[in-house]
Parts: structure tokens; sequence; C-alpha cells
């Protein structure tokens, strides 16, 4: 044989060699995802429970088991403004079987209040699915002077600086520094680890104030536990029907929603990526979510990692508009 044979024969052996190896590779992965998930799942919450976001956390991971007859469990790791849980998810193994049920506060308005966040709420999570977008309540406890926000506002123009709110993260912050901005108020934050312990101290009248999820809030509302003064939105949640809205209260053009979605670690393979987002899109579409969701006064919302990633970047465009308006100091 030649030596330009031989040379040919030699090229034409390592191309099919190198094809096999690729096919096998393919074939490997393909597997593996058609196996995914075998084992347990990890939801990861940054708030404590009782959150609208652990609510969700519980419900999707409740459906999720009955989908893939693989245990969920979930994770409450509050504190630092949701960096301990993103932590925890982006220092675990990117297989798959960890994942960060996030809100508009760490996946969104972090980006609004931080000069420099320990992660990137973009780059370094992939997107699986929307979950839930609910209106926020203004509340205050059930001892409270004030029946209405109207007279709440006018408590808060004559005295400045002496009634406070409690914020669970820093979307709630955010909602309440837009109030202050909006109506000309000096209502002080009093930061709480989560959403439940920022409602607690309503509860108990440690503070004023406090702008809660309606997820969160609705069992504590129609228990006489909590008053509700207004729902942020254009209109009356069906949910709620007796509590005005902004409009109705005498503020006008402001709306607040806390919204909660799905993500992993951008590192996960895409298989596995797809085949999570698949498993959440078919809860998502049951009629029992958007029931589910309904009797709290929630909504569900519909979208795949495309449409989250882009809803994700429209948010912090907002949030940090917001910011800057309420003229809140990056930290």
């Amino acid at each position: 044989m030649s030596l330009k044979k031989i040379k040919t024969f030699v090229a034409a052996t390592l191309a099919l060699a190198s094809l096999s190896s690729a096919t096998l590779v393919l074939s490997a992965g393909q597997a593996a995802a058609q196996d995914f998930p075998n084992k347990a799942i990890k939801f990861v919450v940054p708030f404590p429970p009782g959150s609208g976001t652990d609510t969700s956390a519980r419900y999707f991971g409740k459906k999720l088991m009955d989908l893939t007859g693989q245990p969920v469990v979930v994770e409450n790791r509050p504190g630092a403004n949701g960096f301990i849980a993103v932590r925890a998810v982006l220092g675990a193994p990117a297989d798959g079987y960890t994942v960060f049920i996030g809100s508009n506060s760490t996946l969104a308005v972090n980006a609004a209040l931080f000069k420099k966040l320990p992660y990137d709420p973009q780059t370094d999570f992939a997107p699986l699915s929307m979950m839930m977008r609910a209106p926020t309540l203004v509340v205050v406890p059930v001892g409270s002077p004030y029946k209405t926000l109207p007279e709440l506002i006018t408590a808060a123009r004559t005295q400045p600086g002496k009634l406070n709110y409690a914020a669970g993260s820093a979307g709630y912050q955010l909602m309440a520094e837009s109030l202050n901005d909006s109506a000309g108020l000096d209502i002080r934050n009093v930061p709480f680890k989560g959403a439940s312990e920022a409602l607690t101290a309503v509860v108990s009248g440690t503070v004023d104030m406090a702008f809660a999820d309606i997820t969160a809030a609705y069992e504590l509302v129609k228990g006489g536990k909590l008053r509700a003064l207004a729902v942020a939105s254009d209109r009356r949640s069906p949910a709620l029907p007796a509590v005005p809205s902004m409009v109705e209260a005498g503020v006008p053009d402001f709306t607040a929603y806390v919204w909660v979605g799905a993500m992993v670690s951008a590192k996960t393979p895409k298989a596995e990526t797809d085949k999570l987002a698949s498993l959440l899109a078919q809860i998502e579409r049951l009629p029992e979510t958007k029931e589910f969701y309904e009797r709290l006064g929630a909504e569900t919302m519909n979208g795949g990692a495309d449409e989250m990633r882009k809803f994700q970047a429209s948010e912090i465009a907002l949030w940090k508009r917001i910011a800057i308006k309420a003229k809140v100091e990056q930290e």
C-alpha cells in the first residue's frame, strides 16, 4: 500500500472513531436525560416557610413528585437578601437536582439595590419556568388606629420619620420606598429575613405597616389577624373583594406585584434543564394549579425558559427605574 493510501486510511479511521465517540457521548446524554430524575430533587427557597415563594415551592414540589415518583424536598435558606440560598444552589452539583425557587427580590430587585451582587441573576442561572404572580396588600395590625390608607398617609405626612414598615425582602423594601416617593412620605424601613417574619411583626404590632404578598397574607386577613388597607393594583382582588384598590384609596398609577419562578445553575446540562422545564410546564398548565392560585388571589404565569428570560430582563430594568425614582441608595 502506498504512503498516500496509508495516510488516507488512517485519516478515515480516525474520523470514524471520532464520530463513534461523539455518537456514544450523545447517546449517553440522551439516556441520562430520559432517566432523569431518578433520585430526590431539592427546591431551595430563599425565605422562611409561610411566604408566597415557599407556598409555590411546596405546591409545585408535590405535583412534581406526583409526575416523577421521586421525592422533592423543600429547603428554606432565608437571610442575607437571598444570598445564602443562592450560594447553596450555585455551590451544589449542577446536575438538575438542585432547583432555585426565586422571586422578584432575588431574581430582579437585588440587581437594582446592590452595587455589586455576589451573583448575577441572569448569567449564573438558567430559567425553567415562571410560576405565579400576585398583587401585594398594604397591611397594618388589627389594632392600628388607621382604618384606611388615606388615614395612614395623612399620619405619615404629619409625623415624618415616626412610622415604620416591615420589609421581608428587597422587593418589599422597594415597594414601600416607591410609596414614600409617590405620596411624599418618610416611613422608615425595618428589615426582616422573609415575608412571614415581617407579617408576624405586623400582627404583633411591632411595626406600623407592611407590603405583603396576598398569597402569604390572605389567611391572616380573612382570619382577622391583619387589616388590609389596599391592594396594590388598579382593581380589587376577587379573593378579597372588600379591600379597595390603590386607585380607590387615593394613590393612582401605583401597582406592586410579586412573582415566583424556578431556575437552576447555568452550568446544568441542557438535557436536564429542558426536562425540568417540561415537567414544570405540565404542572403550570394543570387546571388545579390555576384554581389553587386563584383561591389565594394570585394568577399563574404561563411561559417557558425563553419567556422567563425576557420577563426577568424587563423586571430588572423596571426595578432599577423605580430605585432611581425613589432615590434609594445602592448598598
